[in-house]
């Protein structure tokens, strides 16, 4: 791709392309010395690992993997906490061509079960603080038959370091931009998740909002702070950062403020890429901009959700910085942005990126005027290699995400005069959480399994910090009281068999759940009952 400019801008995907091997391998010979990741772990000892040494431990984790008999097409589970392991582990499985399926590391055993047998997957990698809860499903996922861990030694598990240390380096196979890369589960509504299918040529097309959003430059050190299984760890924790050549931090720890705000004043962290939620509560520590002096620090960008004005204001009074929202989902990369050099609406979504046409139609696929609202849609027509190519063995799914010459997003918006475009609403009812899409469907699952549960329904509501929180109306069965011990109970028993970032915060006993006359849970009614209730603090979200 030649140098990226917005007026000139056009898709250039290569005949073939691997990132481990046309971006690392490249940076490991042309800057070889120059640090390309610096690691916090959960105590904040630090270590730097160069362009040149990042390139050879993944070629030593490709010839680990190679051992273990995993080759190209095969699915393979990442179940890995934020550490270089799984960075190493990433960029070696897109080296040997193997197709990766990416896990939020908390994910229980009724998850990764489904994820495992609906994927095919033939192997996993996860951590010593994980694999009990594998261990618990794996005699079910009847296919997956290599387990790798890291961090440490299982029963019945292969140690992943003692293999890299001895391993003979792989530099990869031929991939072509068409062959499989990702399947990247979404959170469930009415249904399973959907696994989100991705190409090698999306791995490349990553460059465009690393380039023009995020705005990383290889003298830039680049923070994202999304958790490994999330599509926004694969956009800049991954893949786009690295395509600009930039220095990448990542930090083992969980999210604290005050600590967070440290670490970013002395790392000089340049480019900073938070949710929502964390600029939130960082907006909130008093005398922010006199307690710690960002001068390093020059853009900052969110995603995952609406971010409030009063902490955009915020920021910028602190440190003379505006955050820039983006637009953007799973199925897809950054479609809607505010770009640095752009008038910001407050507000408002921005205007598309390069290399995507984006309208606002209507029930028949027509683009509609100014001020009216209709669905958020992709042009494809050709379609641009940021697209998925459907929903892993669901091809009714990808049907209807389709309208004519059109993808549909799942939102609503509408435009201005001017082609900025004004969020309005999601179209499903995904629940958007501190930056984590949380699927009504699971949480009710979780639920229905307590014994004092009859019936559940989950919705999003508005909270001033998160966005969003889980909330769950709940019908009881006979013989159970409405009790606050009850609903702390049935908040510990989602946690323990959803990932806990899920579970309901709040919980509303009620005698009937609101149906359509076909039976048909109205999760709306419920949304808008908590909007009448609470006040819009916070829109509805997107990612």
């Amino acid at each position: 791709m030649k140098q990226l400019t917005v007026e000139s801008f056009e898709w250039q995907v290569p005949a073939e392309f691997n990132f481990a091997r046309d971006v690392i391998d490249a940076l490991g010979k042309s800057d070889a010395a120059r640090p390309g990741l610096v690691f916090l772990d959960a105590a904040k000892n630090r270590t730097s690992f160069s362009f040149g040494e990042i390139s050879a431990i993944s070629q030593r984790y490709a010839g680990a993997f190679s051992e273990l008999g995993i080759k190209k097409g095969d699915r393979v589970i990442v179940l890995l906490p934020k550490i270089p392991g799984w960075l190493f582990s990433m960029l070696a499985l897109d080296r040997i061509g193997a197709v990766v399926i990416p896990c939020w590391e908390q994910l229980r055993a009724k998850d990764l079960l489904f994820r495992a047998t609906h994927s095919e997957a033939r192997a996993i990698v996860a951590h010593v603080s994980n694999a009990a809860e594998v261990d618990l499903m794996r005699a079910e996922a009847k296919l997956l038959d290599r387990f790798a861990i890291l961090g440490g030694e299982r029963a019945n598990w292969t140690a992943l370091e003692p293999m890299v240390e001895s391993a003979r380096p792989e530099t990869g196979v031929k991939t072509l931009p068409s062959e499989l890369a990702y399947i990247v589960y979404t959170s469930g509504t009415t249904k399973d998740p959907k696994g989100v299918v991705h190409d090698h040529a999306y791995t490349f097309a990553k460059r465009m909002q690393a380039a023009f959003w995020l705005d990383a430059k290889p003298e830039d050190l680049v923070w994202c702070t999304a958790g490994t299984g999330w599509a926004k760890s694969l956009w800049n924790v991954l893949l786009g950062p690295w395509s600009c050549g930039s220095t990448i931090v990542l930090h083992e720890g969980a999210f604290i403020p005050e600590e967070r705000m440290d670490l970013l004043r002395d790392l000089g962290v340049t480019v900073l890429c938070q949710a929502p939620t964390e600029y939130r509560l960082e907006a909130k520590l008093e005398r922010l901009g006199e307690r710690w002096k960002l001068p390093k620090l020059r853009h900052c960008v969110s995603a995952g959700e609406p971010l409030n004005p009063e902490v955009i204001v915020r920021w910028r009074e602190a440190f003379g910085l505006s955050i820039l929202d983006g637009y953007g989902q799973t199925e897809n990369s950054l479609l809607v942005a505010n770009l640095p050099g752009m008038e910001v609406r407050p507000g408002s979504m921005g205007k598309p990126t390069p290399g995507h046409t984006i309208g606002v139609i209507d029930e028949n696929g027509n683009e509609l005027e100014p001020g009216e609202v209709g669905d958020i849609a992709v042009r494809t027509t050709p379609p641009p290699p940021t697209l998925f190519k459907g929903y892993y063995k669901n091809e009714e799914e990808t049907s209807r995400s389709y309208r004519g010459d059109w993808y549909l997003t799942g939102d609503r918006a509408q435009l201005d005069d001017d082609g900025y475009f004004w969020f309005v609403g999601r179209a499903d009812d995904v629940i958007s959480s501190a930056g984590y899409r949380i699927g009504p469907f699971e949480v009710e699952s979780a639920l229905l399994e307590h014994p004092a549960v009859a019936e559940s329904a989950v919705v999003g509501s508005p909270d001033t910090e998160r966005g969003n929180v889980v909330k769950a109306f709940i019908v009881l069965r006979p013989g159970h009281e409405p009790t606050k011990e009850l609903a702390r109970e049935l908040q510990e028993h989602c946690k323990r068999v959803t990932a806990p970032y899920k579970y309901p915060r709040e919980i509303e006993f009620i005698a009937e759940l609101p149906k359509t006359r076909s039976g048909k849970i109205r999760r709306v009614e419920l949304r808008q009952a908590e909007l009448r209730k609470k006040g819009a603090t916070a829109a509805s979200g997107y990612v």
